[in-house]
């Protein structure tokens, strides 16, 4: 069967077409800059060839049209038929407390997305976008929802609650609900297997490391904690994100800057983090650049951001009681080996121990990088929320 996967952001659409029998990806690609000026679509074949398509893509319904047309084209196309799509899968970001599991699309599922919109304001919308849109182009093509948020519904409440009145947990859905589940649900089997561990007997520490950044501890294939809270800008210091920060920091600098709630939002979401205290670049590259050049806020930037990864860590190797093996994900924790190696310096007494050859030699590999002697597994494991996508999406229209 052949499924494609749709991660649909506010000025984006990102595609995958698997043919899962083989597990091959036949085309991917997405659509850039949608609704602007200058959009278009990159695609890439199975056999690596890429095309950049240009032209006006206003909307969501467009995009995913055009994504179709070069799906089936008789120069860049990867299937004859639209016919051959058996089933598209959603990467849906917040799906609030009534999703704890992947879904079929029907009605009532998409009413619950529309009620999730107050608390998911910028991610919500683009994603029914992308749901009504395969309804009206493909009506009798099963779809099935994948939430970011619903591997971290297993939280128990001491670990999700703010200490704000309970009032305002009943009234609004103030809570922690954590995000990037699905690469951590994917890395943490995956890194079992690797591993030869037992998923349901296990207890890991996942880092999904990159522009956007979570850690989340699992045991016995359930999230117990993660970094990420209400929204995602809670946890880890991230490529324009703060991260932790106090609320008076938040309420002063409105009051002295004169900030309204969206601006403050925008400050801390998007001027934040690396960019922010670097004054460079969010990208780590960039970063790597500066600090050769001598840039001292460069220097400082990447110190606070893998100060905070190993403090995460730390913290949830408390939690979970040690650790059978810590995995690194994303794009920083896949390819960044001097990030890996300070997140996991000094730690020998924690029975985490790096192999500074082997992990310097790592980038986008499944590759154990800690020593034989030490306790804990240090592993890195490259992320495939869109192969968990649709291996969801093949398991729920199969039942």
């Amino acid at each position: 069967m052949k499924i494609l996967v749709l991660n649909c952001g506010s000025s984006s659409v990102k595609y995958k077409l698997f043919d899962m029998t083989t597990k091959a990806i036949l085309g991917q690609g997405g659509v850039e800059k949608l609704g602007m000026r200058g959009s278009f679509l990159k695609h890439t074949q199975a056999d690596n060839n890429k095309v950049t398509l240009e032209g006006e893509i206003l909307t969501h319904q467009s995009a995913i049209e055009y994504i179709l047309g070069v799906l089936i084209s008789p120069q860049h196309g990867a299937i004859n038929s639209l016919n051959e799509i058996g089933a598209v899968g959603h990467r849906l970001v917040h799906g609030g407390e009534k999703f704890n599991a992947s879904v079929l699309i029907d009605d009532e599922v998409i009413s619950n997305i529309e009620a999730c919109i107050e608390i998911a304001p910028l991610h919500n919308p683009p994603n029914l976008a992308g749901i009504n849109a395969i309804k009206e182009l493909l009506p009798n093509v099963p779809q099935v929802g994948v939430f970011d948020t619903a591997f971290h519904q297993t939280m128990e409440p001491h670990a999700y609650m703010y200490a704000i009145p309970y009032s305002l947990y009943t009234k609004y859905g103030i809570r922690r609900y954590g995000f990037h589940g699905t690469s951590h649900r994917y890395v943490s089997k995956r890194a079992c297997e690797f591993l030869g561990l037992d998923y349901d007997h296990a207890k890991l520490i996942t880092c999904h490391i990159g522009n956007g950044a979570s850690i989340t501890a699992i045991k016995n294939g359930k999230s117990i904690d993660t970094s990420m809270g209400f929204t995602p800008v809670e946890g880890l210091m991230m490529g324009t994100r703060s991260g932790d920060i106090d609320l008076g920091v938040v309420t002063f600098l409105m009051d002295k800057e004169m900030l309204g709630t969206e601006s403050a939002s925008t400050l801390f979401n998007k001027h934040s983090g690396v960019l922010g205290v670097s004054g460079v670049s969010s990208d780590m590259r960039d970063l790597a650049k500066a600090i050769e050049e001598g840039n001292e806020h460069a220097k400082l930037a990447l110190k606070m951001y893998q100060y905070r990864i190993k403090k995460y860590i730390g913290s949830y190797l408390a939690v979970l009681g040690g650790a059978d093996a810590i995995v690194f994900t994303g794009g920083v924790g896949e390819n960044g080996d001097a990030t890996r190696a300070a997140a996991c310096s000094d730690m020998e007494w924690l029975g985490i121990s790096i192999d500074q050859k082997v992990n310097s030699t790592v980038h986008g590999v499944e590759k154990v990088i800690s020593t034989s002697e030490s306790k804990i597994k240090v592993v890195v494991i490259p992320t495939d929320e869109e192969f968990m996508i649709a291996s969801d999406t093949m398991q729920i229209i199969s039942q």
